[in-house]
């Protein structure tokens, strides 16, 4: 029984003037159909490794507490940042 995945698909794609010259000359070059050099190039492009992005590092260097501040007193933090706060 046949699929539709064993039929070819016909589909229009507008390629730029640069990429199409590149095609038809690399068909020329090999001898080759226009149709398998696009799909080939097609394929290779979807296959190949995507690089990897950069890792992003954070280093954490110690950066000391000024004198006086405590780090458990959320109230005298928020008072030291924003000033007292009026009660």
């Amino acid at each position: 029984m046949m699929t539709l995945r064993d039929v070819s698909q016909r589909t229009t794609l507008t390629l730029d003037d640069d990429v199409a010259a590149k095609l038809e000359s690399e068909a020329r070059r090999t001898g080759r159909p226009y149709r398998a050099v696009v799909n080939d190039v097609l394929r290779r492009g979807l296959e190949s490794e995507r690089p990897q992005a950069a890792v992003f590092a954070v280093f954490a260097r110690p950066m000391g507490l000024r004198p006086g501040v405590a780090v458990d007193d959320i109230a005298g933090l928020l008072d030291l940042l924003d000033g007292p706060a009026a009660r």
